[in-house]
């Protein structure tokens, strides 16, 4: 190791050691200082729960006492009163008898009466169950806190208290109080710990039920949670202390040894100055070097360098990444590149000399194909100039490769998705082929029918000749070969494709045909609504057929809509699961809010040929359910409320 190299490292070494033991002296002072907080937070948060257990037993005792000598109802409604004016965070006291009828009730002057907008009947059965509880405990209980909705938006949470009254070994009632939370913060715990302090009681979620004291700005927020056992129930008590943190000096040590170090460090910069200006100028030309390279290794464009000889002397590390090869393996290949195909490596050595000739390649490129290293073949496209160095010479060639897969992937997307459109229009023509062929096919018929009833006429008549009967047979054949011809016209136009099933997602089937539906809508004003949930599994389904299926049925249902008195016309296509568990299926449904069908024509609906409108040929909703049908699955229609109609269809899950 050179001695300079070697000083520095020594230096370096030193500094850290002092900037280390500096930085464990100030992290163990501040970390001492937050344990200390947190310890009196967690102190504050006991003496919290027990100042609350400590007012929640005097009040179980003060409301014993309200039974004493088994007071009159009047009597007792006095003391109740009373009792509520001393103790704020009561909102309700009750008197039952052993069937849990109220006898008496008193409220807290403080605030409207709790329970006046929904009545009591709401909260039965958790008073039910605590006196339950209390009974089997022979002792008070509590119940599980619950939200209790007031005027104008507003509500409280609050937690009921059951005291069972036993008389000679005999119950004779119960007393109900009702303790809201947030008068349990506000009365029952000293103003001394929620003086710098938020306290709060929260579920086991964190969700807060009530909160006394306001947050305040501060780097650091110190929490404690403490339980508030009673019997019945726990509540979580939360106590959050908002304080910066900890002084960077917490005590004079600390400030002591810091300064000294602070000395050292000043020390050691003056000593090291000298070194860091002769090192300036080998940094910046290192910076420079590591700009230039990340430059280049972040470019997903491969790069690669030869010389006039056809030496590869530089690639970057997207062209190694693009052939699968490393830069040693790379360096100083010429003749057949290991990433040259076998079967092209004799075209490419050509090319390769009539590039290094001298003969500049075109400025937009050209397409090739080159071989990974684990044999998959690459379509690049490359584009070459001339290196030229720092005198203006030509010193050999630089070439950017750019993998084009993706491209070509996209391009065999868009030819599949081509022929696709093109299948959907040959299916969308069948109905009008099937038209053309029965027209077309009743004049053969009806001249084989004509030329078959002569003949048996002559036959049964006995003045045939051998020369009639052949050319009445001749003139049969000729028809039947035409209408052969004509069947075969159409089967070369509508040909059976194969039944191709794949697991394909809802939201790609309409994504397919919603450019098309939306068209017609904006025609015919129709407002259309999809409502697809985020993650509903894939179907087994032939994509194209079930995609003509959702068109025809939109258009219908927009179709539907176009008549005069329906202002608001608004379409909703829809997915949802099958309503049984047990069946693996979706459901997709098709709703309009036209004048409905008639049941005359519902009971055709389906039939080949059957058409409501004046120029359709009966054939899309015949298609349709044939299409579902193949698919497992069931075409139906049921009336939609107020108005409209429902077409729905199911299909398997994949």
């Amino acid at each position: 190791m050179p001695p300079a190299w070697r000083r520095r490292g020594l230096w370096s070494a030193l500094i850290v050691l002092v900037l280390a033991l500096l930085f464990t002296l100030v992290w163990l002072a501040g970390r001492y200082e937050a344990s200390q907080v947190q310890s009196r937070l967690e102190r504050d948060a006991t003496e919290a729960v027990g100042e609350v257990r400590s007012a929640l037993t005097r009040n179980v005792q003060s409301l014993q006492a309200l039974q004493f000598n088994e007071p009159a109802p009047s009597v007792w409604l006095a003391d109740a009163h009373a009792f509520l004016r001393e103790h704020r965070e009561l909102l309700r006291i009750e008197w039952r008898d052993p069937a849990q009828k109220i006898i008496a009730q008193v409220e807290t002057p403080f605030s409207a009466p709790v329970f006046d907008r929904f009545g009591r009947t709401n909260s039965q059965a958790d008073v039910v169950q605590t006196c339950s509880t209390a009974r089997r405990l022979s002792g008070p209980a509590y119940s599980t806190s619950y939200f209790v909705l007031l005027a104008e938006g507003l509500g409280t949470e609050v937690m009921e208290l059951c005291l069972p009254l036993v008389t000679a070994g005999r119950l004779t009632g119960y007393l109900v109080a009702t303790y809201s939370l947030q008068g349990i913060l506000n009365e029952l715990i000293s103003r001394q710990l929620t003086r710098s302090q938020e306290i709060s009681f929260t579920e086991g979620d964190g969700t807060r039920l009530a909160i006394r004291g306001q947050a305040r700005r501060a780097d650091r927020v110190f929490t404690t949670h403490q339980l508030l056992d009673l019997s019945g129930t726990t509540l979580v008590l939360r106590l959050d202390n908002w304080r910066g943190a900890p002084d960077l000096f917490p005590n004079v040590l600390t400030a002591l040894v810091t300064a000294m170090s602070l000395a050292l460090i000043a020390i050691l910069y003056l000593l090291g100055r000298d070194m860091r200006r002769r090192l300036k100028v080998e940094g910046d030309l290192a910076e420079a070097l590591a700009f230039r390279k990340a430059m280049e290794d972040s470019l997903i464009t491969g790069l690669r360098a030869r010389d006039l000889n056809g030496h590869i002397t530089y690639v970057n590390p997207a062209f190694c990444e693009m052939v699968g090869f490393s830069a040693e393996e790379l360096m100083s290949q010429s003749v057949n590149a290991p990433y040259w195909p076998p079967e092209l490596a004799d075209e490419y050595k050509k090319r390769q000399d009539i590039r290094l000739a001298g003969t500049a390649p075109p400025r937009e490129g050209f397409e090739s194909v080159f071989m990974h290293k684990g044999g998959t073949r690459i379509p690049v496209l490359i584009i070459e100039a001339p290196l030229i160095n720092e005198q203006g010479e030509q010193t050999g060639w630089m070439s950017a490769f750019l993998d084009i897969r993706e491209q070509r992937r996209v391009e065999e997307l868009s030819r599949a998705s081509q022929d696709r459109l093109q299948a959907t229009a040959r299916l969308a023509m069948v109905g009008e082929m099937a038209s053309l062929l029965s027209h077309e096919l009743n004049q053969p018929l009806a001249a084989i029918s004509s030329y078959a009833t002569g003949s048996t006429n002559l036959l049964r008549e006995g003045r045939h000749t051998s020369a009639d009967l052949e050319l009445a047979m001749l003139r049969i054949a000729q028809q039947a070969e035409r209408a052969g011809k004509v069947i075969k016209s159409v089967h070369d136009f509508v040909r059976r494709r194969d039944q191709a099933r794949d697991a394909v997602t809802p939201h790609a089937l309409f994504d397919a045909v919603m450019p098309l539906v939306n068209l017609q809508a904006r025609k015919l004003s129709v407002q259309v609504q999809l409502r697809l949930p985020p993650s509903l599994p894939r179907v087994l389904c032939d994509r194209t057929m079930v995609e003509q299926v959702l068109l025809n049925l939109a258009r219908n249902g927009m179709q539907a809509m176009d008549v005069p008195g329906i202002s608001r016309r608004v379409l909703l296509l829809e997915v949802k699961r099958y309503n049984n568990a047990d069946e693996r299926q979706l459901v997709f449904s098709v709703t309009d809010i036209g004048p409905g069908i008639a049941p005359e024509v519902a009971q055709q609906l389906f039939t080949p040929f059957f058409t409501t409108k004046a120029e359709g040929m009966g054939l899309g909703l015949s298609l349709c359910r044939t299409v579902i049908e193949q698919h497992g699955g069931n075409l139906s229609f049921t009336p939609h409320t107020p108005q409209g109609t429902v077409f729905s269809f199911t299909l398997p899950l994949a």
